[in-house]
C-alpha cells in the first residue's frame, strides 16, 4: 500500500497549484498516515469497527483518487424536491458548484484554501489521509448578524466509473457573532467499493446557530468516514442530527468543544438497518468552561445480520462547573443475528454537574402487537406502527420542521 499511496500523491501534487509549504504540509501529513495506517482493533475508537479489516475484505486494494483536472456533469435529478435551498455540489471529490441564489451574498464569504496547518492538532490517521490528499477545499464565512435565509445541501455525489478508490473531501465553516446556519449533507452514490473520507470544521463565535442535518439513505456498498469537528464560544448552539441507514459501512465522528459560558451541543441520531450493513456514530462532547449544556439521543432498528454501534463521550473538566449533560441510546433487534453496541462514557472532574448516560436493546414487544392487532390492524401494520413510534421520539427533536417533515418523509413515517 505504501508504494501505491507515494504513487498517487505524487499525482495529486503535479495536478495541484499548491505552495511549497503546503506540499511540505501534505507530506508531513502523509509520513504519519503511512506510519499507522487504516485504524483497526487496536485503536480503542475502533473497537467495534475495525475499518482497516473492513476495507480489506469489501474492497481489497485502494487507489487514492487524483483526477481533479476535468469538470463533473451535474446531474439535477439529484436535487431535493419541494425545498428551495442553496447549494455544494461535490462530484468525485471535486467542487463542481457552490451557490447561494437565495442569500445576500455580501453577507457570505468563499475563502479557497484554507492554511492546511488548522488540522495539524488531530491525531487521527484518517484526518492525516484527507489533509494530505484533499485536491482544494474551501472556508464558508458567514458574516455577523446573518442568518441564511434558506437551507444550505451539501449534494456528496459519486459516478459509476469510480471504483475501489479513496475519495477525500473537505470545507470548513466560520459562523461569525450572531449568525445562522441550517445544513444537509446528503449522499449519492452511483459508484461502487469506495472509501469516501470526509472533513467537516466548524467554528461558531458568540450566539451563532449551526443546525446540521447528515442523511445517507440512499442504499451503496461504499464505506464512508465523516468527521465533524465543532468549536463553539459563548451562548452558541449546535444541532446534530444523523440519519443513518444507505451505505454498506459508515461511521460518523463528532467532536464538540463547548468553550464558551452558555453553549450548548444537541446530537441525535437514527439508524435504520438491512441487509449485513454495519453503521457506526462516535461523539465527543467536551465541557471546557461553566454553564454548558449537551444532550444526545440515538435509537437504532436493526433487522437480517446488521450491526449498529454508539460511543458516546461526555467530558467535564475541572472548571466547567454547572454543566448538564444527558446521553442515552436505545436499539430494537427485529433479528437473532442483528448487533448493538453501545459505549457510553462520562470523564468528569468538577463536582458540580448534572450528567447522566444509559442504554437499553431488546426486541419488539409481542404485547403491544397483539394490542394493535386486536383493534383492527394486522401484524406487519402493527410492527410499522412501533417501530414509527421509537423512532418519532428521535425525529421530534429536530428544531426546524420544514426540515423535519422532510426526514419523516425520507423514513415514511406517517403519523
Amino acid at each position: 500500500m505504501e508504494n501505491q499511496l507515494k504513487n498517487d500523491f505524487e499525482k495529486t501534487i503535479k495536478a495541484s497549484d499548491f505552495s511549497k509549504k503546503d506540499i511540505d504540509i501534505k507530506e508531513n501529513y502523509l509520513k504519519k498516515f503511512i506510519k499507522t495506517g487504516f485504524p483497526n482493533r487496536k485503536f480503542e475508537d475502533w473497537k467495534f469497527s475495525d475499518i482497516s479489516q473492513i476495507i480489506k475484505k469489501n474492497i481489497g486494494e485502494l487507489d487514492f483518487y487524483n483526477d481533479y483536472s476535468s469538470p463533473n456533469k451535474i446531474d439535477p435529478s439529484i436535487f431535493v424536491d419541494g425545498l428551495e435551498h442553496n447549494k455544494i455540489i461535490f462530484i468525485n471529490g471535486r467542487i463542481e458548484k457552490i451557490e447561494f441564489n437565495y442569500e445576500d451574498e455580501s453577507r457570505i464569504e468563499i475563502l479557497d484554501q484554507q492554511d492546511l496547518k488548522s488540522n495539524l492538532k488531530y491525531e487521527n490517521p484518517l484526518i492525516s489521509l484527507n489533509n494530505a490528499f484533499t485536491n482544494k477545499y474551501y472556508k464558508i464565512v458567514i458574516k455577523e448578524n446573518y442568518a441564511l435565509k434558506r437551507p444550505l445541501i451539501i449534494y456528496y455525489t459519486t459516478t459509476e466509473n469510480v471504483n475501489c478508490k479513496n475519495i477525500n473531501l473537505k470545507l470548513d465553516f466560520l459562523l461569525e457573532k450572531n449568525s445562522s446556519i441550517k445544513l444537509i449533507d446528503i449522499s449519492n452514490d452511483l459508484s461502487k467499493k469506495n472509501f469516501i473520507n470526509i472533513l467537516n470544521n466548524f467554528e461558531l463565535k458568540k450566539d451563532s446557530i449551526l443546525k446540521n442535518y447528515k442523511i445517507d439513505n440512499k442504499e451503496n456498498d461504499n464505506i464512508k468516514y465523516s468527521f465533524n469537528n465543532i468549536n463553539q464560544d459563548i451562548n452558541s448552539i449546535s444541532e446534530t442530527f444523523v440519519l443513518s441507514s444507505g451505505s454498506n459501512f459508515i461511521k460518523n465522528e463528532i467532536n464538540c468543544n463547548l468553550n464558551g459560558r452558555y453553549s450548548s451541543a444537541f446530537i441525535n441520531g437514527i439508524f435504520s438497518l438491512m441487509d449485513q450493513r454495519h453503521h457506526e456514530i462516535r461523539t465527543s462532547v467536551n465541557h471546557l468552561i461553566d454553564n454548558t449544556k449537551s444532550y444526545q439521543l440515538i435509537k437504532s432498528v436493526l433487522d437480517d445480520n446488521t450491526k449498529s454501534v454508539y460511543q458516546g463521550k461526555i467530558f467535564v473538566n475541572q472548571f466547567a462547573q454547572k454543566t448538564d449533560g444527558y446521553q442515552l441510546s436505545k436499539a430494537i433487534l427485529l433479528s437473532e443475528n442483528s448487533e448493538f453496541n453501545a459505549k457510553p462514557e462520562l470523564e468528569i472532574y468538577a463536582d458540580d454537574v448534572k450528567c447522566s448516560h444509559g442504554s437499553a436493546s431488546g426486541s419488539l414487544n409481542e404485547d403491544s402487537i397483539f394490542y394493535l392487532m386486536s383493534r383492527g390492524l394486522n401484524y406487519k401494520q402493527s410492527k410499522e406502527l412501533l417501530l414509527n413510534g421509537f423512532l418519532l421520539d428521535v425525529i421530534e427533536k429536530i428544531t426546524d420542521s420544514e426540515i423535519k417533515n422532510l426526514i419523516k418523509n425520507l423514513i415514511g413515517i406517517k403519523e
